[in-house]
């Protein structure tokens, strides 16, 4: 039987909501240190670029028993009451990452039929990629200067970002090619916008089951 992982909700409730440039909470180390090494070699051999369903990809038990923890309800309370939201019917759209294109990290906001969006980074913090601030997700005050950023979070170390959407959510990244692999979790709207982006995402579900996504 595998040991689950376990991530650390107790620093997750505790953690102060930042607000510059917008709410959003960050928490190093959601995944500890030993639960991320276990996951190091339970990654899904992801060798494209873009999003993948769950259902896309063969996951490892161990990646399998994270996803499902992290579409619980312990999270979702817990983020429903440090953003004082109601969170309790709103659908969830999980997605893993494996690569970073060239084309990827320009700067966009999510669309709005996501709620909130939760990302977590599953990657050593040995990659001197990030030391250069290449694919450092960063949180900016503007639509239009990745420069001007008041947050700056690297893809490592079981790192958690939350951040519930809105028209001044500006987000990207500086380019980065290589592998960077991500867990988005979405808490989406329940209304026609949503269930058709749901829609569109169980559908990758089975068009994304490629030959070289193992």
């Amino acid at each position: 039987m595998i040991r689950p992982v376990t991530p650390d909700y107790a620093t997750l409730e505790a953690a102060a909501v930042s607000t510059a440039p917008f709410p959003h909470v960050v928490v190093p180390h959601f995944i500890g240190p030993d639960d991320l090494h276990a996951l190091a070699t339970s990654l899904p051999d992801i060798r494209s670029g873009g999003s993948f369903p769950p259902g896309a990809l063969t996951l490892s038990p161990l990646m399998a028993q994270l996803v499902r923890e992290l579409e619980g309800p312990r999270l979702r309370g817990l983020i429903a009451r440090k953003f004082a939201l109601d969170l309790d019917t709103a659908p969830t759209m999980l997605t893993l990452r494996g690569r970073t294109r060239a084309k990827d990290g320009r700067i966009h906001r999510d669309s709005d039929s996501k709620r909130v969006t939760v990302l977590l980074y599953l990657n050593a913090a040995d990659d001197a990629a990030w030391s250069r601030h290449e694919g450092c997700l960063r949180l900016l005050r503007n639509a239009h200067d990745i420069e001007d950023f008041a947050a700056e979070i690297p893809p490592v170390n079981g790192t958690l970002l939350i951040f519930p959407n809105g028209p001044d959510t500006w987000h990207g990244h500086r380019q980065y090619v290589g592998p960077r692999h991500t867990i988005q979790l979405n808490y989406m709207t329940n209304d026609a916008r949503a269930r058709n982006e749901l829609r569109r995402h169980r559908f990758s579900a089975l068009t994304k089951r490629l030959p070289w996504v193992a």
